[in-house]
């Protein structure tokens, strides 16, 4: 399912599947006689129902009801579009940056990306606080989340080579540093913004301690090799993370926050955020049901 077009509660397709069995299982059976064909020899049933004493019944009436049957199971599955006036949540978890500013990212071509990504993520947040940290061989904190991002933008526009202190490439402190920042936070994201380099088992670890606190963690990766002599491979990173995209083609992970939790956060909000059409595949259940008004002859 894409966020063009999702099922609310998709369990509910089993509905059709179950309907086709039994339409299979009552033809299979034979048309009902009222309870006759127990007591009637076939020969004697069959003379009756040539004499018009026990009516078949019309077989488009069980056909209508089981057609019915399955637009109703069809539109209690949801199925919806998102709505273009969906409101904005004051409550909506923050977006924290853990930006990677090692040399392999600051002293090379990944900065540009570095700069973009950022700043896509700031414009992306719709209204939600955002946060920056940056990390190199230590990790620190360079604002807390506010509901104003655009004061970041500065702060983006001026990082270079000669921004963070010491060598080295430890996403283990960004990651550790995220986790104290969103301490308390409900509904909060973390976008990783890295090349890869210091990926190693204390990163998973601390990917793994911010994932079981309920911090939703995104990563952009970037272009070339990691930090010189660290172990890196941010791909380690995709089994704890929500999703995973490259720097320069962003929009999977930007659509996700910019939907504001996602359908797996609040269930009871998805009516917010989502228009259902149900209502309407219901409503064509009732061109099928005429059938089983129509006149005999």
């Amino acid at each position: 399912m894409t966020e063009a077009f999702v099922l609310l509660r998709p369990w509910w397709l089993l509905v059709p599947p179950a309907l086709a069995l039994l339409a299979l299982w009552s033809r299979r059976r034979g048309a009902p006689a009222g309870g006759w064909e127990r007591v009637m020899p076939p020969t004697t049933l069959a003379a009756m129902r040539r004499l018009g004493h026990l009516g078949a019944g019309d077989p488009r009436a069980g056909v209508a009801a089981l057609l019915a049957a399955g637009l109703v199971g069809i539109a209690l599955a949801g199925p919806a579009v998102p709505r273009s006036d969906a409101p904005l949540l004051v409550e909506s978890g923050a977006i924290l940056i853990a930006l990677d500013l090692s040399p392999s990212v600051a002293e090379g071509p990944a900065l540009a990306d570095a700069k973009a990504a950022a700043a896509s993520v700031l414009a992306a947040g719709g209204g939600r606080p955002v946060g920056l940290l940056l990390y190199a061989g230590e990790a620190y904190e360079v604002a807390a989340p506010t509901a104003d991002p655009a004061v970041l933008q500065s702060d983006v526009a001026v990082l270079g080579p000669g921004t963070m202190p010491g060598e080295g490439s430890r996403p283990a402190a960004g990651l550790a540093l995220a986790r104290e920042m969103l301490a308390g936070e409900r509904d909060a994201d973390v976008v990783l913004v890295t090349d890869g380099g210091g990926v190693d088992g204390a990163a998973l670890a601390e990917a793994g301690r911010l994932t079981a606190a309920g911090v939703r963690l995104f990563v952009l990766t970037l272009d070339g090799a990691a930090g010189e002599g660290a172990a890196g491979d941010v791909s380690a990173l995709t089994p704890l993370a929500t999703a995973v995209a490259p720097a320069r083609a962003a929009d999977p992970v930007l659509a996700r926050l910019g939907a504001g939790g996602g359908l797996d956060r609040d269930p009871a909000l998805t009516a917010l955020r989502f228009r259902d059409l149900g209502p309407f595949v219901a409503g064509l259940a009732a061109f099928p049901l005429l059938l089983l008004f129509a006149r005999r002859r």
